[in-house]
C-alpha cells in the first residue's frame, strides 16, 4: 500500500486524513503534539515537528513515502514543498515558490512588484529599524510577523506608543525575527478558494469571514461572500496572473481579501487546506469532496477530470469559543440556530479545561441557511446564539 504523509493531526486535518484513506493510502501523520485528535484517524503517527523541514525530510526518506500533503498550516505547505522537491515527489510547487507565497514579506514584494491589488507594506528585521522615521507614520497600521498565521502576533495600532509595543511584540513572536508593517484597510473580510488546473482557475468558492474574541483569528464563515459578484472578475484575473507568473502546480489556491466598495484587496494567499473543517461547507455548497481534490492534487494524481460545479445555497461554519479561561460547564446553542446545524465536531466538552481562550476551539458546527438574509442575521449574531458557560 502506498504511503501518504500528512503534516499534522489537528481537528482541521481530519478531512485530509480521511480523504487520503479513501484514495487508498496508508496515512501517516506527524507533529510534536501526540494528543491532537486527528492522529486517531491516521494509520500511523510519528512525533516530528512538521515545521522542521529537514527533520520531516529525514522521516520521509526513512518511511519511503509516496506522497506528502500539507496540513492546514502555512509551515506545513512550506515543508511539503521542500520535501517534495528533495525527493522528486509530484503535486507541489518548488520550495522557493512556496516561500514567496507563504512568507508575508516575500508575497508583498512579489504582489507590489507585479501590481497585484494589495495594501502597501514594508518588512523589518528589528524593532529599532521599524521605529526610524516614527514621526512620518500615518495611522492606523497593521503590524504582524511574516511567518505566522491564525492572528498570532498581529496588532492594529493607532498611535506611536501602540506602534512601538506592536513591533516588539511581532518581532518576539516571529520565528524568523521579521515582521511586516502594513497600511490598514477598512472593509469587509472574505476568502476566495480556487482550484488550479493547467495554470487556469477552474473552480471558485467565496465566503465572508468573522472573528470572535481574537479580532485576527477567523472563527466564523458564511457563504457566498457578500458582494462577490462585484469583485469576482477582478479576483479571478489577479489569481490567474499570480498562477501564471509563478507557474503554480495543480491544486488549491486560497485567497484572503478585504472588500472596499467595488475593489478587492488581496491580503494573503496560501496553497493548503483551510482549517476548522472548511471543506465541509464547500462540499455542501458544490457537491464536491473538497478535501479529496486537495489531497489528489498534492499526491500527484491527474486532476483533469475535475468537475464543472457552481457554488449554490447558503452555508457556513462556526468555531465554538469561550470569552475567558476556565473549566467548561455547558455549551449552549439557542433554539433559533439548532435547525440550521447540519453537522458538528466537538473537540472539548463539559469538564474540559480552556487554558488559552484566544485560540482554544471547543468544536465546529456546520450550518445551512434558507436565504442570504437569514445567513447574515444569524452569522452576525453568532456570539449570542452560541455560548459557553464555565464553572
Amino acid at each position: 500500500m502506498k504511503k501518504l504523509l500528512v503534516l499534522s493531526g489537528s481537528h482541521s486535518d481530519i478531512p485530509l486524513i480521511e480523504a487520503g484513506k479513501q484514495l487508498g493510502f496508508h496515512v501517516i501523520t506527524t507533529g510534536n503534539d501526540s494528543t491532537l485528535i486527528g492522529h486517531r484517524y491516521a494509520d500511523e503517527y510519528h512525533s516530528v515537528d512538521f515545521s522542521d523541514k529537514q527533520a520531516i525530510l529525514d522521516l520521509s526518506r526513512q518511511l519511503n513515502i509516496d506522497a506528502i500533503c500539507s496540513c492546514a498550516n502555512d509551515f506545513g505547505a512550506i515543508t511539503a514543498s521542500y520535501v517534495a522537491e528533495q525527493m522528486g515527489l509530484p503535486g507541489h510547487d518548488p520550495y522557493e515558490t512556496a516561500l514567496t507565497l507563504h512568507h508575508k514579506h516575500r508575497f508583498k514584494e512579489f504582489a507590489l512588484a507585479n501590481k497585484i491589488s494589495t495594501p502597501y507594506a514594508a518588512s523589518f528585521l528589528s524593532p529599532e529599524d521599524a521605529c526610524k522615521g516614527l514621526d512620518t507614520l500615518r495611522f492606523p497600521l497593521i503590524v504582524k510577523p511574516v511567518d505566522l498565521t491564525g492572528g498570532k502576533g498581529v496588532s492594529k495600532v493607532d498611535s506611536q506608543e501602540e506602534y512601538i509595543k506592536a513591533v516588539h511584540y511581532a518581532y518576539s513572536c516571529s520565528r524568523m525575527n521579521q515582521f511586516l508593517v502594513e497600511e490598514f484597510i477598512q472593509g469587509t473580510y472574505h476568502s476566495f478558494s480556487t482550484f488550479v488546473l493547467d495554470r487556469k482557475m477552474v473552480f471558485c468558492y467565496s465566503d465572508n469571514e468573522y472573528s470572535f474574541v481574537n479580532p485576527y483569528l477567523v472563527t466564523t464563515s458564511a457563504a457566498p461572500a457578500i458582494g462577490i459578484d462585484i469583485v469576482k472578475y477582478q479576483l479571478k484575473a489577479e489569481a490567474e496572473r499570480i498562477i501564471d507568473l509563478l507557474s503554480l502546480s495543480d491544486g488549491i489556491f486560497h485567497i484572503q481579501y478585504i472588500q472596499t466598495g467595488a475593489k478587492a484587496w488581496i491580503m494573503e494567499v496560501t496553497r493548503r487546506c483551510s482549517g476548522d473543517f472548511y471543506p465541509y461547507p464547500v462540499n455542501y455548497a458544490t457537491g464536491l469532496d473538497w478535501a479529496k481534490w486537495i489531497v489528489k492534487a498534492e499526491s500527484g494524481f491527474d486532476c483533469g477530470d475535475f468537475p464543472h460545479v457552481v457554488q449554490r445555497g447558503f452555508f457556513g461554519r462556526h468555531c465554538i469559543m469561550s470569552r475567558r479561561n476556565g473549566v467548561i460547564k455547558r455549551i449552549g446553542i439557542n433554539h433559533e440556530l439548532e435547525g440550521n446545524i447540519i453537522d458538528k465536531f466537538i473537540v472539548l466538552t463539559n469538564g474540559d479545561l480552556i487554558d488559552d481562550y484566544m485560540v482554544n476551539k471547543l468544536g465546529v458546527i456546520i450550518l445551512q441557511y434558507g436565504s442570504m438574509e437569514e445567513m447574515i442575521l444569524k452569522t452576525t449574531n453568532m456570539n449570542t446564539l452560541v455560548s459557553v458557560e464555565l464553572e
